[in-house]
């Protein structure tokens, strides 16, 4: 089990998101952006993974001990951080539930014509002008020669 695994883990257990992992992070001041903390949870062979080195993840469990505990001078319940993390996971996840749907595009009626429509015919429809070919067809031969 390596440092991402482990940071991982601890990014599920406690719900934390990557904004919120940035503020842990600079309670120890130790700045991260959340793109690189996002490249930290992506798997291993992915283009953009970076390994969370070991300064990294101490970094994080010692400001996680401040963000959980708080300071001698303003000390915290820890059970109380993680309940708020836990109804804030909870409001947003309510608010993706109940958002309506919104096109894209607006959406416009037809305009109504006559009652009376036209059968269909094919020889009321427009002729369009040829199609011109404008790449010409070639034939690559790459590698060896196919018999």
């Amino acid at each position: 089990m390596n440092n991402n695994d482990i940071f991982k883990k601890l990014r599920v257990a406690l719900q934390l998101r990557d904004d919120q992992i940035v503020e842990i992070l600079e309670l120890v001041d130790f700045r991260m952006s959340k793109g690189e903390i996002g490249n930290l949870f992506r798997s291993q062979d992915h283009a953009d993974f970076m390994e969370c080195g070991d300064q990294v993840l101490r970094n994080f469990l010692n400001g996680l001990v401040i963000h959980l505990r708080g300071t001698k001078e303003n000390p915290k319940n820890a059970m109380d951080v993680i309940r708020q993390n836990q109804e804030v996971v909870k409001k947003n996840v309510s608010e993706k539930a109940k958002g309506t749907f919104k096109p894209d595009t607006e959406f416009k009626p037809k305009p109504k014509t006559d009652a009376k429509k036209k059968p269909f015919n094919p020889k009321d429809k427009k002729k369009t002008a040829p199609k011109i070919q404008v790449v010409e067809k070639v034939q690559f031969k790459n590698g060896k020669n196919k018999k």
